[in-house]
């Protein structure tokens, strides 16, 4: 009997989640994986490294993942869509999970915040999700957030950084997103710029980040 398209749609997230949750484990966004390490991690007893070929082109399609001859490496957008898969009530892993697996997930929970649907929420209404509780996970966020307002609003890579804090919300304190977005600067992953901002408001001053030297930093640029 044929596959249904359902059952096609399931497979398709099974294994597209499946590969950018062992290239989040295997260095995170930007690192670049071998492809016959990454072929060694997703391939399933009784299938060949061809038969995924189909799930990177798609991912690559959707600029969640680059793909090189002979490395493969995960975008902020990436992690945006794992992040979404792992929370659809759809997706469940399609047999007995191996160790590497697991442990990756377990990696994912405890950097990312748990995977439920159930997030919290203000008195809005407004989903704030999981709180962040180390820098490499807000890294992953916040370059995840600053693509997405980037590709969605035309910034031309000028995003300004009270979008980005008040995207992440609650999951991080107001103190902890200034030191570690000063972090990525000085990790030289994100330039903080001043200048003009049009339409500018207190609150929106108030959202972007003031340096020790005393200058507001209105836009993030990645490097």
């Amino acid at each position: 009997m044929p596959a249904t398209k359902t059952q096609v749609n399931l497979t398709a997230l099974q294994n597209t989640t499946r590969i950018l949750l062992t290239l989040w484990e295997l260095g995170g966004v930007g690192a670049e994986v071998k492809r016959g390490e990454l072929t060694r991690r997703v391939v399933q007893k009784g299938k060949k490294s061809a038969d995924y070929k189909v799930f990177l082109d798609q991912l690559e399609k959707d600029n969640a993942i680059a793909v090189t001859k002979s490395t493969v490496s995960l975008s902020p957008a990436g992690v945006d869509l794992l992040n979404q898969s792992l929370k659809n009530v759809d997706f469940t892993f399609s047999s007995q999970v191996g160790a590497k697996t697991a442990n990756a997930l377990l990696k994912w929970i405890r950097e990312m915040g748990t995977t439920s649907i159930n997030s919290k929420a203000d008195t809005n209404g407004k989903a704030l999700g999981d709180t962040i509780a180390s820098y490499e996970a807000f890294k992953s966020v916040a370059l995840g957030v600053y693509d997405r307002l980037n590709r969605d609003y035309n910034f031309d890579n000028l995003v300004p950084i009270y979008r980005i804090r008040r995207e992440i919300g609650d999951r991080v304190s107001r103190s902890q997103f200034n030191d570690w977005m000063l972090e990525l600067q000085a990790n030289d992953i994100l330039q903080l710029i001043g200048g003009e901002m049009p339409s500018l408001t207190p609150d929106k001053a108030e959202d972007s980040i003031e340096t020790k030297l005393g200058g507001v930093r209105y836009y993030a640029k990645q490097l």
